[in-house]
């Protein structure tokens, strides 16, 4: 089969288009032909050198995929009510960018009616860290206020959507007054322009002094303080990514006399039931949103996966607002 690998640490450049063995499902696994592929920030950390595959998964990048199920465990597949032929999304631990991967059965969703393959492929990594983060970790409710960083991101562009679709007050910030525009036509509610304005301020202003109830944080450092500083009694920010340094000083005490939690966590080795448990999860609550039209897709780009390193540039950029998808020829 063809994949991309990365040849060695450095710039996008180093994405090579390249012939490997056809994986082979093992228990509890299926075998998804790959017709379109995710990119991610993993990804492009990833081709860095600065976030190795865990143990046991491919070292081809890919943490996401749509495609057409074509073997694997059938009791598995039967228990969740999947066979061969069937279109599926599906998160991996790695080696999405390839014609062929494996899966476990527990990580793949159906494809929503009248999605293409490119739109499915930009699903499971960002809903799944959505739902784990801000739904179960951070436990945002309706009725109270979220404050997405990187809101024109495809993490961001989830999060605006499943926020309000359950209720809540959407705040986002984002780089550029044309990104705040795409983000408030998403569905959120309130834009900030982080080059020009304070968040923090604009957070307090926006709900009257109040503060936000959860932050869904992919910059931590130096705005973990400031996110303390926004935050309502009994707040909480949920740290996805460390992009702005992982050393954060804050007042502890602030945390204390206003009962904050700042929780955080990583999704990729985590185990296939944890995976799982956060599928079904998904298929319960959000698959439905999807079906409707209610929650859609954003897709900025897709790009043929001999243009790997095109689409790592492209994010690396920072000028794209929702999701980068590489695509297979069938």
């Amino acid at each position: 089969m063809q994949a991309i690998e990365i040849s060695a640490f450095g710039a996008p450049e180093v994405l090579r288009l390249c012939e490997r063995v056809r994986p082979e499902p093992g228990a509890g696994e299926v075998l998804i032909r790959v017709l379109a592929s995710g990119v991610n920030r993993p990804d492009v950390l990833q081709r860095k050198g600065h976030y190795p595959a865990p143990p046991g998964a491919s070292d081809l990048p890919g943490l996401e995929v749509a495609g057409v199920i074509e073997g694997g465990d059938a009791a598995a597949m039967a228990a969740q009510g999947l066979r061969p032929g069937d279109r599926v999304c599906a998160l991996l631990a790695g080696g999405g960018y390839a014609q062929w991967c494996v899966a476990p059965v527990q990580q793949c969703l159906p494809v929503p009616a009248g999605w293409s393959d490119a739109e499915a492929a930009a699903l499971p990594e960002t809903f799944f860290t959505v739902w784990s983060n801000v739904f179960e970790r951070a436990r945002l409710q309706p009725g109270e206020t979220l404050l997405v960083q990187g809101g024109s991101s495809g993490i961001g562009v989830a999060a605006i959507q499943l926020g309000r679709a359950f209720g809540a007050t959407v705040i986002v910030t984002a780089g550029s007054d044309d990104k705040c525009a795409a983000c408030l036509a998403l569905g959120a509610h309130h834009a900030i322009n982080y080059r020009s304005q304070d968040f923090g301020a604009e957070a307090l202003r926006l709900t009257a002094g109040r503060g936000v109830d959860v932050v869904l944080d992919m910059v931590a450092g130096a705005y973990v303080a400031r996110e303390v500083d926004c935050l309502a009694e009994d707040g909480r920010i949920a740290i996805i990514a460390v992009q702005g340094g992982v050393q954060a000083g804050f007042d502890a005490g602030k945390l204390l006399r206003r009962r904050l939690t700042i929780t955080g966590s990583t999704l990729r080795a985590r185990s296939v039931d944890f995976k799982g448990a956060i599928a079904r999860a998904l298929h319960a609550h959000v698959w439905p949103l999807l079906e409707s039209g209610a929650v859609r897709p954003v897709v900025h780009s897709r790009f043929a996966a001999r243009d790997a390193a095109q689409a790592h540039a492209l994010m690396e950029s920072n000028r794209h607002i929702g999701k980068i998808v590489l695509t297979w020829e069938p």
